[in-house]
C-alpha cells in the first residue's frame, strides 16, 4: 500500500520485488484499501505531516471495509433473529481485541474476512449463490484455505436441497474463471512475470506443507487456546446458542467443521480462522438473548448472573490485551525516537540506518521512513560480525553490543503478564527488545546525550 500510494506507476521503486517474502501476494486488496486512502494521503503529504500518519490513514480505511461487511452481516441478523440478538452479537464483537484488532491489519486474511463477512450476510438471507461466488473469490484472491470454509457450507447446502448442484456448478466455475483472470492479470504486471499468487501459497502450505518451518501447535490448540482467548465470554455461549436455537446448526456446523479441518495443518496462528469468529458471535449471540429473556426465572437467573461476570471477565481481558498491544511495537518507537534527535538541517550528508529482520517485523515499515538525510537498508543475512565494514550509519536491531558501534539506547517491548498480590493484581512486565547503536568512527551530528544500554 506504501508504494502505490507514494511510487504509483513507478514500479522498480517498489520493495516486494527485492523483498519479495516466502509466497507471493496479492495486490489487488492493496490497490482496494490505496484508492480510498489516497485522497488522506494527499492531504497529509501537502500539509506536512510524517508518512507515519499515512500508516494510520490506511489502516483506518482497512478497517472501515472490513466493519462495512460486518455491518451487512449485522443487518442479516437483525432480519433473521431480531433486534435483541443484534445487539448481543455488536456487544460480543466491541469486547474482543483480537478480533477488532486484525480488522485493521493488511493481511490477505483479513481481506478475505470481508469477503467471507458478505458469505455470511447472504448466507443468512438465502441468496446462497452470491454466498457462494464471494467464499470463491476470497479463495481464488486472497486466501486459498478459504476453500476449507467453502466446501462443508457448499456442501450442507446441497445436502438440503438449498442449491441445484448443476445451477451451483455453472455459477461456481464462471465465479472461479473470472477471479483466476482477475489476480493472473494484475499480478503479473505487479510482480513482473506470470503468477497465480495463491496457486502459489496452496502449493506452499497444503501440498509441500512448508508452514510448519514457521512453528507448529497441537491439534486442539483452536479450540484451547486461539478461539478462547479471541471470543472470551462469547466461547461457551457459542455453543449453548447451537442448542437453544434449531436454526443455528445449520450456520455454526460448516464453520465449526472449517474449524477442524484447519487444525489438521501444523502451522497454526489465529488470523487462519478469524473469518470464524463473527459466525461463533452469532450463536453465542442467540445464547445471551435467551438468557436474557428469560432471566426472572430461577435457574436462568443464576445462568444470567454468571453471564455478566464473564462479560466483566472479557471486558477487563480486553484492556489488558490492548495495553499489551501497544507494547508490541519497539522497533518502530525506535526508529520514531531516532528520527526525533535533531533537525534533518542540521546533517550534510545521509544518515544510513540499518533495519535487521527482528527490527522490521517489530513496527517498522516503509510508512515510518523520513526524507533526507535519512537513508535506509533492510539487507538480509549479514552477521553481526560484518555489520562493522558496512557503511550503516545506524543500526536498529535485537543485539545489545555490536562491534564497532556505540549503543545509544533500547526500547523495551511486551514480554509477559505476571500476577501479584495488591492493586493492580495483573501487570505487564516489559524487557530490553530493540537496540540502536551508532557507529564509533562518525561524531554524533546532534550532539545528543544519550542514556546507553
Amino acid at each position: 500500500m506504501h508504494d502505490i500510494l507514494y511510487h504509483r506507476h513507478h514500479l522498480d521503486s517498489y520493495d516486494h520485488l527485492e523483498f519479495p517474502g516466502v509466497v507471493p501476494r496479492t495486490f489487488i486488496g492493496a490497490f482496494i484499501v490505496s484508492v480510498f486512502a489516497s485522497p488522506v494521503v494527499s492531504i497529509i503529504s501537502c500539509l506536512g505531516f510524517p508518512k507515519v500518519y499515512s500508516l494510520v490513514a490506511a489502516r483506518l480505511v482497512l478497517g472501515c471495509i472490513i466493519l462495512s461487511t460486518l455491518r451487512f452481516f449485522r443487518i442479516q441478523i437483525r432480519k433473521k433473529f431480531g433486534n435483541q440478538v443484534e445487539t448481543f452479537f455488536v456487544l460480543f464483537t466491541s469486547l474482543q481485541f483480537h478480533f477488532l484488532f486484525y480488522c485493521t491489519r493488511p493481511l490477505p486474511n483479513i481481506l478475505a474476512l470481508g469477503l467471507v463477512n458478505l458469505a455470511y450476510g447472504n448466507w443468512l438471507k438465502g441468496n446462497f449463490y452470491p454466498a457462494l461466488s464471494f467464499l470463491i473469490f476470497a479463495t481464488v484472491i486472497f486466501r486459498c484455505d478459504t476453500m476449507l470454509l467453502l466446501g462443508p457450507i457448499g456442501l450442507e447446502l446441497l445436502l438440503t436441497k438449498s442449491i441445484s448442484f448443476w445451477k451451483a456448478l455453472k455459477y461456481c466455475v464462471g465465479t472461479a474463471l473470472l477471479a483466476v483472470g482477475l489476480t493472473i492479470f494484475v499480478d503479473s504486471i505487479m510482480w513482473k512475470k506470470f503468477v497465480w499468487p495463491e496457486f502459489e501459497v496452496f502449493w506452499f502450505n497444503s501440498i509441500l506443507n512448508r508452514s510448519s518451518d514457521w512453528g507448529t501447535h497441537s491439534i486442539h490448540w483452536y479450540f484451547t487456546s486461539a478461539l478462547p482467548r479471541s471470543l472470551l465470554v462469547a466461547y461457551p455461549l457459542s455453543l449453548l446458542g447451537t442448542l437453544v436455537d434449531r436454526r443455528v446448526p445449520f450456520f455454526i456446523l460448516p464453520v465449526l467443521s472449517f474449524v477442524i479441518l484447519y487444525s489438521k495443518l501444523p502451522h497454526k496462528e489465529l488470523r487462519f480462522i478469524i473469518s470464524s469468529v463473527p459466525m461463533f458471535n452469532l450463536s453465542a449471540a442467540v445464547a445471551a438473548s435467551r438468557i436474557y429473556n428469560n432471566r426472572k426465572k430461577t435457574i436462568w437467573k443464576l445462568v444470567n448472573m454468571v453471564m455478566l461476570a464473564f462479560f466483566a471477565i472479557s471486558a477487563g481481558c480486553t484492556l489488558v490485551t490492548f495495553m499489551a498491544s501497544y507494547y508490541n511495537y519497539p522497533s518502530g518507537y525506535a526508529l520514531k525516537r531516532l528520527h526525533q534527535i535533531g533537525h534533518p538541517a542540521n546533517v550534510a550528508g545521509e544518515e544510513w540506518v540499518h533495519i535487521d529482520t527482528f527490527g522490521a517485523m517489530n513496527g517498522i515499515s516503509r510508512f515510518c521512513e523520513d526524507d533526507f538525510p535519512w537513508r535506509y537498508s533492510k539487507e538480509e543475512e549479514i552477521v553481526v560480525e560484518e555489520l562493522r565494514n558496512q557503511n550503516f550509519t545506524y543500526l536498529v536491531n535485537e543485539h545489545s553490543s555490536v562491534d564497532g558501534y556505540k549503543c545509544l539506547f533500547y526500547e523495551e517491548g511486551f514480554e509477559r503478564l505476571e500476577l501479584r498480590r495488591g492493586f493492580p493484581p495483573i501487570v505487564l512486565v516489559k524487557k530490553a527488545k530493540v537496540y540502536l547503536h551508532r557507529e564509533m568512527k562518525k561524531e554524533d551530528p546532534f550532539h545528543k546525550k544519550w542514556p546507553g544500554c
